[in-house]
């Protein structure tokens, strides 16, 4: 392992990037949680009336959006750490908005997955990119903090998508979305490389060699570690919230639950879940023992929510905030991901991570849908609950501790 020389860093937490990168997450998320908000209203606009078919066609059209990150995910990562940060930040944010500003004209079914195939693909980018350019440009006693900012405004871009989507519309809702990205590309002119991606061009070093993730088993467990810490999150955002109005069905609430609603209350508490856990790094020192702290709680409130019968419909939206903030260590686990490799890898790694992460939502899916039909709703969801969460405490309490790690150093591909 070779270091290279350190690059400047800004002393201020607040900079251009930190702000830039937090607006493109929130209109990444905006866009990203939209379908599961208009899934319902949109679908049955196009034909499709049955509560069956509902669901079917929306775990069809989800699974395209989540397959277009998976594989968006891998070459946004890799053009990252071959050509910069700022080009994933610029290009990804361009192809999700166009796409986005499409699917508000879509007359059928095939043409909506395609769209969202890919809208996934442009979706894909902006996470990994925007969280590595800020953690090489803060110091490392203020990384955590710069993570965190990040992930509370970004987060919040599903709240809004919540009430647009509820109240303007689902064409109009994806209209805006695609505006909001286009309209953030004029915000990122002027936003500078970091420096240590600089020093790193001026080397002959491999740079985002993807493949090299798998050819060595100590970074191969590294890496499917980071991706395993953050499923339970997309566990609960692609099967409890997404499919909330199913389970209320089940769960006897008093009341018709909404998607949208569910959704946003469950980004409620995704914001301060976030806030808290990225606070809580800084202040213990750990991102480890916050991570699994978090975990617990989780699997808690998960228990809760699937053994609710018969609350009340304002009770039910409660369990949705909880489920959030319990949810809320996204920021901390992909800080993680980003300190665990080096610069010449590291948009590649913290690019691919969450959108692996978000893609495994087609086989939690698929197993969703099995169980389902096996043993029902309910049992189904808690199968998954329990090998989701056992699963991703062993990754975080086996993964070493990244607080106040130095990152100018390059991985030996």
């Amino acid at each position: 392992m070779s270091v290279t020389s350190p690059a400047p860093a800004k002393h201020y937490l607040m900079n251009a990037a930190v702000i830039v990168a937090a607006l493109g997450y929130f209109v990444d998320i905006y866009d990203l949680v939209l379908f599961s908000i208009v899934r319902i209203p949109s679908l049955q606009d196009l034909g499709v009336t049955s509560q069956a078919m509902l669901l079917e066609q929306g775990v069809l059209l989800l699974n395209m959006q989540m397959a277009g990150m998976l594989l968006g995910g891998i070459g946004w990562g890799i053009l990252g750490d071959k050509r910069g940060r700022l080009s994933v930040l610029f290009g990804s944010i361009f192809l999700y908005s166009i796409a986005n500003i499409l699917n508000g004209f879509v007359t059928d079914i095939s043409t909506y997955a395609v769209l969202r195939f890919i809208a996934g693909v442009g979706l894909a980018g902006e996470l990994g990119a925007g969280i590595t350019l800020v953690s090489e440009v803060l110091p490392k006693e203020k990384r955590g903090y710069g993570t965190m900012v990040v992930a509370t405004i970004g987060i919040s871009g599903a709240i809004l998508a919540g009430v647009i989507g509820e109240y303007f519309g689902w064409r109009t809702a994806y209209f805006i979305g695609g505006g909001l990205g286009m309209l953030l590309l004029f915000l990122r002119v002027g936003i500078y490389e970091s420096g240590m991606f600089k020093n790193l061009k001026e080397t002959h070093v491999t740079r985002g060699n993807f493949l090299s993730l798998f050819t060595n088993v100590r970074r191969f467990t590294k890496y499917l570690k980071c991706i395993l810490i953050g499923v339970p999150i997309w566990y609960v955002v692609g099967i409890l919230i997404t499919f909330s109005p199913e389970f209320g069905q089940v769960l006897n609430v008093d009341g018709t639950v909404s998607a949208a609603r569910a959704v946003s209350f469950c980004y409620l508490g995704l914001v301060f879940g976030d806030f808290a856990s990225g606070y809580l790094s800084q202040q213990f020192r750990s991102r480890r023992n916050v991570v699994l702290a978090f975990m617990l709680l989780l699997a808690v409130i998960v228990g809760i929510y699937l053994i609710s019968e018969n609350i009340s419909l304002n009770g039910f939206y409660i369990l949705c905030v909880a489920l959030g903030f319990a949810s809320g260590y996204w920021a901390v686990f992909v800080t993680i991901a980003a300190e665990q490799f080096g610069t010449n890898i590291r948009a590649t790694v913290t690019t691919t991570v969450p959108n692996f992460v978000r893609g495994a939502v087609v086989p939690l899916t698929l197993a969703f849908t099995v169980l389902k039909d096996g043993i029902g709703l309910v049992p189904g969801a808690l199968v998954l609950a329990v090998v989701s969460v056992l699963v991703a405490v062993y990754a975080i309490a086996t993964l070493e501790e990244t607080y106040g790690k130095d990152l100018d150093y390059m991985e030996q591909l």
